[in-house]
């Protein structure tokens, strides 16, 4: 059986004792958390405490170890003196450099003889300087070391070529003595090209680093100890652990958290151990990275866990008692509250039964000021009441066709009352595609009325272009209502210059009609044709149309341009100009007008086309016939022709044949080329025809060469159709023949010359004849004077 329990009831029964529970939970977390912070932050001082202790001895070394450093780069310039030179420069320097560091316990430094000795050639051997305190009175030596071969110590200082720092050692100087001195050096070696030449060193003592590490006790019962890179102790409260290994100390430790390899390679760490009196101790190591040594120290402190839980212990039993305290209080609280809710909710309870049965009154309203959410319910509760009384009476509104009734929202959350104005939207907006419809289904029709009427315009005169188109552009101005139109069709009789030509307007002026032819991309029409779209302008240019009648002129409000395509040929353009804007339904109905109207217009051209075609043909038809009857008394005559023709080549090859046995016969074309020559030729040459074609006269004729300009002339004037002679010495294969040669140009029926006939002839004998009745001519004058010149003789013999 379910437990009915009211408000308050269920305060008492479950939320004070959750609120308790929780207050337990949260208060106990928290001190468990204050004490786990007190504790995780005493551990982070212990550690910065360490790790600032660190830094300060590692400043201390790195002070004394830059000292060696710089001595070492200084001495770096040994190569520029003589040996022992430089060995009393060196000793001068340490000196100073020991009197003014009263801090160095001691100076010493090693150079090979191989490196500072030109005469020295072994591997070992070494000069040393050394300088130190005795009852307050610096002492010096200078020796010769491991002249017989390194020690085993001295080899492993040869081999590290970084600044390094030895393990602590007790002073050998007060060995024997009540009190020894636990030290270590500071080594910086001379290093050239990678060779070790020596090294300068500080022994100094740690008592300064120890009285460092004395003073580190940041609790009550903790204290903290130096330890060397090898593990060695270096600094400790207790004495007698001083210059002991840590895993000797501290043996458990070392098995349990292998401290000595941790320390050597430099990392910072922290545990926990009980010690011999059963006191839990928290120890935190943080390295000491000295200079640029690879040896790192490291330093560590040691604290009872005790001391640092004691403040974090006494914050919790703090927070324990102020968490009882609390819970009394809350318990308190929680009941007055309980009794100040249950109140006005009891109130609140009865007006929403009345709510969920549907009754809605402004009675209903209640007045509840408590300051809080009660009241901010109760406020809301009365804006729903209210809310509701609008939408009731925004309803009846809507019932009465009141569509336009204004209603506001009470959020924009509010999805009762969107969803009345959704309705009330959804009801205009049906409203409103009625009336769309309506005007769509008007406009349709008056398309498809449009289409019908322009349908058996275009079946009327389509043998008339002319009269097709006055009736096409006049019913569609007064269909469409416009002032002025025209239409414009493609006129390609001449396929290079096609045109669009106006074939009929409307209402236009003289000046439109005078320019009624326009080109692809000229003007609105041509622009028109080249893109195939329609153009709609209401912005027209001024001196583009304007519309007259008695009264004046004016220019128009739009203007429409339609191409006629059919399959993406423009048959034409129709041009409407209105004082009206153009509705969109009357551009898409002149768009599909003119479809019908470019098949009609391509049915009418192809028609007249084939009329006039069909005339041709026939005209044609007659020609052909009186060509047939000339082509036959040509072909007669042609045929007398060539019988004639004939006979005259038959004539003229026996000619040829009997000019060529007997002459030398050559063709050149008008350049000089020879393009053909006979067997006569070619014997008196001595060469062949294939050697002979395509050679120029220029080759041939020895006057190129003599006499050009002459040659050049006598070519010229054959170019010009003269005839010329030519009389010449062949010489070919020891044999002597003259030729006389006429060159005769060869004419087309134009008369001009085409080519050079050149006939040959051999004179050779007639030339023999005519030289010797030259020389029996030349004797006869040489007798002849001789007789002449005998006569003179006598007759001046015979006057004597």
């Amino acid at each position: 059986m379910k437990l009915k329990l009211k408000i308050q009831q269920k305060f008492q029964l479950f939320v004070i004792p959750a609120a308790i529970i929780i207050y337990i939970i949260a208060v106990g977390y928290i001190s468990f958390n204050a004490r786990k912070k007190a504790y995780n932050d005493a551990i982070e001082i212990t550690n910065k405490q360490v790790q600032k202790s660190a830094k300060a001895i590692k400043a201390k070394i790195d002070a004394q170890f830059s000292a060696v450093i710089a001595l070492s780069d200084a001495l770096k310039i040994y190569k520029e003196f003589d040996k022992d030179e430089w060995q009393k420069m060196i000793h001068k320097m340490y000196l100073k450099v020991f009197e003014n560091n009263p801090n160095i316990y001691a100076l010493w430094d090693s150079w090979e003889l191989s490196a500072i000795d030109s005469t020295w050639d072994k591997p070992y051997g070494r000069i040393s300087h050394s300088l130190w305190r005795e009852n307050g009175i610096v002492k010096d030596n200078v020796e010769y070391r491991s002249m017989d071969g390194d020690s085993k110590l001295y080899a492993e200082t040869k081999s590290i070529l970084v600044p390094n720092i030895n393990e602590p050692y007790l002073d050998i100087q007060t060995t024997g003595k009540k009190k020894q001195l636990l030290m270590t050096s500071l080594i910086s070696p001379i290093v050239e090209n990678g060779k070790y030449i020596g090294a300068v060193a500080f022994d100094v003592t740690l008592i300064q680093l120890q009285e460092i590490v004395a003073k580190i006790k940041p609790y009550e019962g903790s204290f903290a100890f130096l330890i060397s890179n090898g593990g060695v102790i270096s600094g400790h409260p207790n004495k007698e652990f001083l210059n002991k290994k840590i895993k000797e100390v501290f043996p458990e430790d070392e098995k349990k958290f292998n401290i000595s390899e941790k320390i050597s390679q430099g990392k910072t760490f922290n545990y926990k151990k009980t010690d011999e009196n059963g006191v839990e101790n928290y120890l935190s190591y943080v390295p000491i990275q000295i200079m640029n040594t690879n040896t790192p120290w490291s330093i560590a402190i040691s604290v009872p866990v005790k001391t640092i839980m004691e403040e974090a212990n006494n914050k919790f039993r703090i927070s324990i008692i102020i968490g009882i305290l609390g819970i009394l209080f809350l318990a308190l609280i929680v009941s007055l509250i309980t009794k100040n809710i249950i109140k006005p909710l009891t109130k609140i309870t009865e007006l929403l039964k009345f709510l969920s049965k549907g009754h809605i009154d402004e009675k209903m309203r209640i007045k509840i000021q408590t300051g809080d959410e009660i009241e901010e319910m109760t406020d809301a509760l009365n804006d729903s009441i209210n809310g509701l009384n609008k939408k009731v009476e925004f309803a009846n509104h809507i019932k009465q066709g009141e569509l336009n009734h204004e209603f506001e929202l009470l959020s924009e959350k509010d999805a009762l009352g969107k969803s009345l104005i959704e309705m009330r939207n959804s009801l205009q907006h049906a409203k409103e595609e009625d009336e769309k419809r309506k005007i769509e289904d008007e406009k349709q029709n008056w398309i498809t009325q449009g289409l019908a009427k322009f349908g058996e315009i275009l079946r009327q005169n389509n043998d008339n272009i002319e009269i097709l188109s006055f009736n096409i552009i006049k019913n569609l101005v007064n269909y469409l209502e416009a002032t002025q139109g025209a239409i414009y069709i493609k006129n390609d009789t001449d396929k290079d210059n096609v045109f669009y030509e106006l074939t009929s307007a409307i209402a236009y002026d003289r000046k439109k009609l005078i320019n009624k032819k326009f080109k692809l991309g000229e003007g609105l029409v041509g622009r028109c044709v080249h893109e195939k779209l329609s153009i709609y302008m209401i912005d027209i240019p001024e001196d583009y149309v304007h519309i007259t009648s008695g009264l004046g002129e004016a220019n128009p409000r739009s203007l429409l341009l339609v191409p006629l395509k059919l399959n993406e040929d423009v048959l034409g353009v129709v041009e409407i100009v209105s004082f009206y804007e153009i509705d969109e339904h009357k551009i898409e109905f002149v768009e599909k007008v003119g479809e019908s109207i470019a098949s009609t217009i391509s049915s009418v051209k192809i028609n007249e086309r084939t009329a006039i075609l069909l005339k041709q043909s026939q005209q044609q038809g007659e020609e052909l016939a009186a060509q047939e009857e000339e082509m036959r008394q040509n072909l007669e005559e042609l045929q007398a022709t060539q019988e004639d023709a004939a006979r005259r080549e038959g004539e003229l090859s026996g000619l040829w044949d009997a000019l060529s046995m007997n002459s030398s016969i050559v063709i050149f074309d008008m350049e000089g080329n020879i393009i053909d020559i006979n067997e006569k030729n070619l014997e008196i040459i001595g060469s062949t025809k294939e050697q002979m074609l395509g050679r120029n006269m220029n080759t041939l004729a020895s006057e190129a060469k003599e006499n050009p300009v002459a040659y050049k002339k006598f070519w010229e004037d054959l170019k010009q159709g003269k005839s010329k002679t030519r009389v010449f010495k062949q010489t070919s294969k020891e044999k002597e023949v003259w030729i006389s040669e006429t060159y005769t140009p060869i004419h087309d029926n134009t008369g001009k010359p085409i080519k050079i006939l050149c006939i040959g002839t051999d004179i050779t004998q007639s030339k023999k004849n005519e030289i010797e009745m030259n020389d029996m001519l030349e004797n006869a004058f040489a007798k002849i004077k001789k007789l002449e010149a005998e006569e003179k003789e006598y007759k001046k013999k015979k006057k004597k």
